[in-house]
C-alpha cells in the first residue's frame, strides 16, 4: 500500500512537472495570443499607435500584401497605420478565425473601409471595399516579431473603382 500511494504521488509530480515544461516550451497561452491579435486590431481600428510596443517587438518585421516594402520596427508600423487610417478613415479589421499553436497564430479577418483619403499621390475614389485576409503571426517573449498578411489587391483595388488595362501586344 506504502509503495502504491509512493508510486501515485510519484506520477501526479511527474505529470505537474511535464505540464510546467510543455507550457514553458509553448511560451504564450491561446489567450495570450488572442489578446495580442485583438490588441492589434484596436491599433489599425482606432488609429491609436501608442498600444504598438504592447504587441510588436521593436525589431519586427511586417510583410503586407498592400505594401512594396517590408513594414520593420515601430516606427514602420506607425507609418503603415497612419497612411492606411489616412487612406481610409473608417478602416476596420474583424477577426473571423484565430488558430493558435504554441507562438504561432494564423487569423483569418475582414476588412473594411472607404476610401476618402489619399492613398499617398493617389486622389480619393469614395468607393466601398470589404476584403478577407489572413494573417500569420510568430511570437517571441510576448510580442509579435514576424507577421505576414495577404490578401488580394486586385479584387480590393477593383472595388474602389480602378481598371486593369491589358498590356499592348508587340507588333
Amino acid at each position: 500500500m506504502k509503495n502504491a500511494i509512493l508510486v501515485v504521488s510519484f506520477v501526479v509530480v511527474l505529470c505537474f512537472a511535464l505540464s510546467y515544461q510543455v507550457q514553458a516550451t509553448q511560451g504564450m497561452t491561446e489567450q495570450d495570443v488572442k489578446v495580442l491579435v485583438d490588441k492589434g486590431m484596436k491599433i489599425y481600428n482606432t488609429g491609436d499607435v501608442a498600444l504598438i510596443p504592447e504587441v510588436y517587438a521593436p525589431e519586427v518585421v511586417l510583410h503586407v500584401s498592400g505594401s512594396t516594402e517590408k513594414i520593420i520596427g515601430h516606427e514602420g508600423i506607425k507609418n503603415w497605420v497612419e497612411f492606411v487610417r489616412k487612406a481610409y478613415p473608417d478602416f476596420k479589421i474583424i477577426a473571423d478565425e484565430t488558430i493558435v499553436k504554441g507562438d504561432k497564430a494564423v487569423t483569418v479577418w475582414t476588412m473594411t473601409g472607404t476610401n476618402t483619403g489619399p492613398r499617398g499621390t493617389v486622389p480619393p475614389t469614395g468607393k466601398k471595399y470589404s476584403i478577407k485576409a489572413i494573417s500569420f503571426s510568430y511570437m517571441k517573449n510576448g510580442k509579435v516579431v514576424k507577421e505576414m498578411t495577404v490578401y488580394n489587391v486586385l479584387d480590393m483595388m477593383m472595388q474602389l473603382g480602378y481598371t486593369v488595362n491589358p498590356p499592348e501586344v508587340a507588333k
